[in-house]
């Protein structure tokens, strides 16, 4: 290892360390500003990066796998054996922003940038080689493209450290929240669709036994599960949620339920929440 390489190892590895002591989840990156995958399955990108992909302890590897998924706060996993090739290889130091309450936006470009001091709040920002990252507090749904040069990057996402930036941090705007919310389609897929019964009357899924027959289904799929616990839970919360989760008849009391059943199944309450948002993604919720 040359002097120039031990050098930057151990400047990435003492910025993970005092993020990781604020409460920041961090994470190395490889060349190309792309996580390590530290498992067969995600080496070298196999896995496409694909959120819906990447499950917090879904693979049995040595080390975390991968993307934001991987990033942590603790110091022991960060300084571990499994480790120590990453951060010979790693190139920069990424961050999980929604695992630490915060939301990114990333604005691309000059344009974009002017864009954001016309539109947002003053906050945070961190200039980047194109742009610069306006970082608020407060977690939200990732999403890229929201505009022109604009990107969302906090729940299931990562980003990359480029220092502690300048200004004080503000709260998220309602403004940034809506930059994700997505126009209605004009045809729905059937399956999506919730018909008004002919006539008028009572939507079906406000009728009680109709969406408890439907929760308690997916509470049977789930604790029926023999394997792969974690996909048969997303399968289910994609199926009450594609009949359910446009019409307002679900409470937090359902979704309760629901979680409680993945979690005696040995789900953790950050896989639940995982799988829910995927699912939420999925269906353009």
């Amino acid at each position: 290892m040359t002097q120039p390489t031990a050098n930057r190892r151990e400047c990435l590895i003492t910025a993970a360390l005092e993020l990781a002591a604020t409460g920041v989840p961090v994470l190395p990156l490889r060349a190309g500003k792309l996580p390590f995958g530290n498992c067969p399955v995600c080496a070298g990108s196999a896995c496409g990066d694909r959120p819906h992909m990447v499950r917090a302890g879904a693979c049995a590897c040595p080390a975390p796998c991968h993307g934001w998924a991987a990033a942590t706060t603790d110091t022991a996993v960060l300084t571990s054996r499994p480790w120590a090739r990453t951060w010979r290889e790693a190139q920069a130091v990424a961050y999980h922003p929604g695992g630490a309450g915060l939301t990114v936006v990333d604005l691309d470009n000059a344009a974009a940038v002017a864009w954001a001091g016309e539109h947002l709040p003053a906050t945070r920002a961190v200039m980047t080689t194109r742009g610069e990252h306006w970082i608020y507090l407060g977690a939200m749904q990732s999403s890229n493209a929201v505009r022109p040069g604009v990107d969302i990057k906090s729940t299931m996402s990562y980003a990359r450290w480029l220092g502690p930036g300048t200004g004080t941090m503000a709260p998220l705007p309602d403004i940034v929240r809506v930059l994700t919310t997505r126009a209605p389609a004009t045809v729905r897929p059937a399956a999506l669709t919730v018909p008004a019964p002919a006539g008028g009357g009572t939507c079906p899924h406000r009728t009680p036994a109709y969406l408890n027959r439907g929760i308690a289904m997916a509470e049977q799929r789930i604790t029926e599960a023999c394997e792969a616990v974690h996909a048969t839970v997303y399968r289910a919360f994609l199926a009450v949620l594609s009949t359910h989760g446009r019409c307002g008849c679900l409470t937090d009391a359902h979704m309760a339920q629901l979680f409680t059943a993945a979690q005696a199944k040995g789900e953790s309450a950050r896989h639940c929440t995982d799988a829910w948002t995927n699912a939420l993604t999925r269906l353009g919720l």
